[in-house]
């Protein structure tokens, strides 16, 4: 996933001339698209209750995706900043360990609310890295039950919406004194989801799961 991303840092770079940068200000509004490499990790943390019978072993991944995605940041002070994202990830789950290539969930998609506070320092030259760390709520829609889990009797299944942390790091570097620049981005979730099973009206599975992703993101910035 990090191959996609990594040359458009060396695309930016190649056409466009770093000059002088006008310094951030209070009010200051910067505007990131990126592409985004979004890699949870899916595993579970507790089965809560089980009516089918898991074989010892029975594990699960989440799997990656890459996504166009857009931040929004505002500059409180020259040096901390608001930011706010927006995008949507899709995921399957497969199975692992004594279920490896089971098929179990098709095309779960996450709308990750988050909202982080950032402290930036200029190193002069253009180069401002930042860290950051806020909060989350992950809204989880559209999960269908896989192929592998329907012939097991599953005919509905649902990953709960939670609530969680993240932190970042990253770097703007300005490109010219018009308010481009080039930045890279890394973020760290914290958050969990409850996966249950549904046979009819029985609940026939629930489990509790880590995503914790990385997101991994590289992309172009406007400041005004």
């Amino acid at each position: 996933m990090l191959k996609r991303i990594l040359p458009l840092a060396g695309a930016a770079l190649a056409v466009a001339a770093v000059a002088p940068a006008s310094a951030q200000e209070a009010g200051d509004i910067q505007i990131k698209g990126f592409l985004t490499a979004v890699l949870p990790d899916g595993a579970i943390t507790r089965v809560v209750s089980d009516g089918i019978g898991l074989p010892a072993g029975s594990q699960t991944e989440a799997s990656d995706s890459v996504i166009p995605t857009v931040a929004i940041e505002y500059f409180v002070t020259p040096n901390v900043s608001i930011e706010t994202i927006c995008c949507v990830t899709p995921h399957d789950v497969r199975g692992a360990g004594a279920l490896a290539g089971a098929d179990l969930i098709d095309d779960a998609i996450i709308l990750p609310a988050s909202l982080t506070a950032k402290y930036h320092v200029g190193l002069g030259g253009g180069i401002k890295p930042y860290v950051g760390a806020g909060v989350t709520h992950f809204f989880i829609f559209s999960e269908g039950v896989g192929a592998d889990a329907a012939t097991l009797g599953a005919t509905d299944v649902d990953l709960s919406d939670e609530f969680g942390f993240l932190v970042q790091g990253g770097v703007d570097i300005a490109l010219n004194d018009r308010g481009f620049g080039l930045s890279l981005d890394a973020k760290r979730y914290f958050v969990g989801t409850t996966a249950t099973f549904r046979a009819g009206n029985a609940v026939a599975l629930q489990s509790e799961h880590d995503l914790n992703p990385w997101v991994i993101s590289a992309g172009l910035s406007y400041r005004f």
